[in-house]
């Protein structure tokens, strides 16, 4: 097997590039991470516990991982609204690389 050229490759066609598309964006991994270590979340609680997000940004994030299958919207029929989101199996995949995260920012934060 020879070395692979640069200029033969691409990187949209990456297992890594699908995956940076699935989990880019400013919120998309702190709420992967919220709902790996609190599993079932209402709206409120995620927007308390994160803090500086808006209402229409949390919102619209939750809708994109809730397309691409990472998070469940759960929303029961009662007044007033109570909605829940939890990490469905896809997203729970997710969980070996958002420990690693962990551990590094660990190991490599600064006192």
């Amino acid at each position: 097997m020879g070395e692979r050229c640069i200029s033969q490759e691409c990187l949209e066609t990456t297992g890594f590039s699908y995956t940076l598309s699935l989990i880019n964006g400013k919120y998309k991994m702190t709420i992967l991470y919220t709902l790996m270590e609190f599993g079932i979340v209402r709206f409120n609680e995620m927007k308390k516990y994160i803090g500086e997000i808006s209402f229409k940004t949390l919102s619209s994030t939750l809708k994109e991982l809730e397309a691409d299958q990472l998070v469940n919207r759960k929303e029961y029929p009662q007044i007033p609204p109570k909605v829940e989101y939890s990490l469905t199996e896809r997203g729970k995949s997710l969980i070996p690389i958002l420990d690693g995260m962990c551990e590094w920012g660990d190991k490599n934060r600064l006192a």
